[in-house]
């Protein structure tokens, strides 16, 4: 996808499919085989960003990680730098204050709805109602920066806590983003099922083909995997608010589903985001972060956390001799997992309609190339 570097190739065709999807540029190539019209074979290329996040990872130290930990799905940065604070807690037996853990839980929230916003916004382009879907977005875009500073790089979350905590005219802000959200909904909901509608039976992703290419999130759902990480495997707040978490499922698999699955998880998160208000609320002044020592340093050994990121699953690996610096830091980000897939949901559609199905897979890619 993106023509900028692959016109300069060796290859039969480059076809133009435009600016269609929200994080798409020219880092990421799509190489088709095309027969009459119809997509026989799909191959994804990536690794042309060079970005060598995990090299990287190598050589800063643990409280420098988290500028390097957001930069790869920009979508998600928030939730990305959260899945590395997590891991590194766990490894070094940290544990943050509550206050800063109902903070991240309902900036967490925030994050899924601007990104789930961001891929909605994009494909309603033709309806009067994608000014609403985008300005709800941008409301909390902006509610982002004025607690952190970062539109789309927060650098927010530290080791042990959070970077600062959210005055009560903050939580007032997202009290009434939320209900802003709610009134808007039905609005973006009937914009986005009558785009779906035109979806239906395209880049279809079986749950054998979902589970072998490791999908989550709405693209792993939407193809029958009951998995939902805030669920089933509890961390941050939600092991208390496991009541609000509602996990829609689809067992269809194509590009209408998954559309709808990322739709139907806004709700939950707006419930989620306001119950972590109401809390904050009721804690006060209580601290949002513990005193570090001037170098930390993570126990020889190796520890693995996760996170229900915006997209699907973020995990992290991390390998630790004891030093300041980690031996090994492995990503384990959603999009990788959804672009490979593309070599299956592609194939035996119109070459027409690709620019749909890859959109549909909702990747970003700077979180494939890391």
């Amino acid at each position: 996808m993106g023509v900028g570097v692959a016109r300069y190739l060796d290859c039969d065709a480059v076809l133009e499919l435009r600016e269609f999807h929200p994080s798409g540029h020219a880092g990421f190539q799509l190489e088709l085989d095309i027969d009459d019209g119809v997509v026989t074979r799909a191959d994804p290329r990536v690794g042309l960003m060079h970005r060598s996040a995990e090299k990287l990872f190598e050589s800063r130290d643990y409280r420098q990680l988290m500028m390097l930990a957001n930069r790869h799905d920009w979508l998600s940065a928030f939730s990305s730098e959260l899945v590395i604070a997590l891991t590194l807690e766990t490894a070094t037996g940290i544990t943050p204050p509550e206050r800063a853990t109902w903070i991240r839980t309902l900036l967490a929230e925030a994050n899924r709805v601007t990104a789930s916003l961001a891929f909605l916004g994009a494909v309603i382009e033709q309806s009067e109602h994608r000014a609403v879907a985008l300005a709800a977005r941008e409301r909390l875009v902006d509610a982002q920066e004025r607690v952190t500073g970062g539109r789309v790089h927060p650098m927010f979350t530290r080791s042990g806590g959070v970077a600062n905590a959210l005055p009560p005219a903050a939580l007032d802000h997202y009290a009434s983003i939320i209900s802003e959200l709610e009134s808007a909904r039905a609005l973006i909901e009937d914009a986005v099922l009558t785009y779906s509608e035109g979806l239906a039976g395209l880049a279809t992703l079986t749950r054998d083909e979902a589970v072998s290419f490791a999908a989550s999130g709405a693209v792993g759902r939407a193809s029958g995997l009951d998995m939902d990480l805030r669920r089933d495997d509890p961390y941050l707040a939600y092991g208390e608010l496991g009541d609000l978490i509602h996990v829609p499922i689809s067992g269809v698999g194509d590009a209408a589903a998954r559309y709808r699955v990322l739709l139907e998880q806004i709700p939950s998160s707006l419930r989620l985001m306001s119950a972590c208000v109401d809390r904050l609320r009721s804690l006060g002044e209580a601290p949002v972060n513990v005193l570090l020592p001037k170098t930390v340093r993570a126990p020889e050994g190796v520890v693995h956390g996760w996170i229900e990121g915006p997209l699907g699953i973020t995990g992290a690996l991390l390998a630790s001799v004891g030093d300041k610096t980690p031996w090994r830091l492995k990503i384990r980000s959603t999009s990788f997992a959804h672009a490979q897939a593309l070599t299956a949901v592609l194939v035996g559609m119109p070459a027409d309609r690709v620019a749909d199905g890859v959109m549909s897979m909702f990747f970003v890619v700077g979180d494939i190339d890391r």
